[in-house]
């Protein structure tokens, strides 16, 4: 087979050119410390670390919405705690009075009833960030309006919310929420904080009634408030107690997830990064190489004639 005069020199340069590229390769890997920059490295580890990162974006949307969550849930459950101590102390009022009591004195209790409804109204129109926390999804307006008569006791206390809760994923395909509806007289769905026809709650209404009875010296009425703030008062506690259990599996589900998103930087760190020690061992082999091929080629280029003809 006739070899032509060129084919040696265009060989010398293509193996000399593919020798600088891995050279190349190799000094930016040792540089950088990444194995993996360009698709053309390798293909395969790439589509991995791509499937890697989009997985980690997902978690860390996750761990974002946890946090949200857990906002509101620690925000919901100071609101909660407040509602609490007024219902304490209400059906402590209730509790001591009797026969005995003065007219005065139940004058006095009643403003006092009065003035724990407001707060309570006052504590239930909270909210965070901007958004109403006891409103349902109803969010962009205080979830309970307060009316008074002429002398400033309370007459009504109306819902203006929903019994519907927003909801956040919080890993792959789960959804909780966060959210405590104010009032829920449905018979379904979410437990309703201040009003809820299963539990028989109906706080601000309970509350008004013990207030008139006061003020109408109506010690027998009194007696009936004594059960409707029990019934409040179990409520409340359902709600504490499932405000902690919501909390826990937040705290729960977030510590997972961090571990996921550390086991997925350690992968990817897997696939791109660079062994340092192999890297400079295959870097000094490809230098070694290339000056070999260096050297051959010029002594093969500066054969003359007579070289040929010995």
């Amino acid at each position: 087979m006739r070899v032509s005069a060129n084919t040696f020199s265009a060989s010398l340069i293509t193996q000399l050119s593919q020798l600088a590229v891995r050279q190349q390769r190799l000094q930016n890997q040792a540089a950088t410390g990444q194995r993996v920059r360009l698709p053309e490295d390798d293909p395969v580890a790439l589509r991995r670390v791509l499937d890697l990162q989009t997985e980690f974006s997902g978690a860390g949307q996750y761990a974002n919405n946890i946090e949200r969550l857990q906002e509101q849930a620690q925000a919901s459950y100071n609101s909660i705690k407040s509602v609490k101590t007024i219902s304490d102390r209400a059906a402590e009022i209730a509790t001591q009075v009797d026969d005995l009591k003065s007219p005065e004195e139940l004058q006095f209790y009643a403003k006092e009833i009065t003035e724990m409804i407001k707060q309570a109204v006052h504590v239930m129109n909270s909210t965070n960030r901007g958004d109403a926390l006891f409103g349902g999804t109803a969010t962009n307006q205080p979830p309970f309006n307060m009316t008074l008569d002429a002398n400033g006791n309370v007459v009504t206390v109306t819902y203006q919310g929903n019994a519907s809760q927003a909801e956040a994923e919080i890993s792959e395909g789960v959804t909780l929420s966060a959210q405590v509806v104010g009032e829920n007289t449905t018979g379904s769905g979410p437990r309703g904080l201040i009003s809820d026809s299963r539990s028989g709650a109906d706080l601000f209404n309970h509350l008004i009634q013990l207030q008139n009875n006061l003020l109408a010296g109506n010690i027998a009425g009194i007696a009936t408030d004594r059960t409707n703030l029990a019934a409040d008062e179990d409520n409340l506690l359902y709600h504490i107690s499932s405000n902690g259990a919501t909390q826990a599996r937040l705290e729960t589900t977030a510590s997972f997830i961090q571990e996921r998103g550390t086991s997925l930087e350690e992968q990817v760190s897997k696939e791109v990064d660079a062994d340092l020690s192999q890297t400079l061992v295959k870097l000094s082999q490809t230098q070694t190489a290339y000056e070999a091929a260096l050297q051959s080629g010029a002594q093969a280029l500066n054969l003359s004639l007579l070289d040929y003809l010995r």
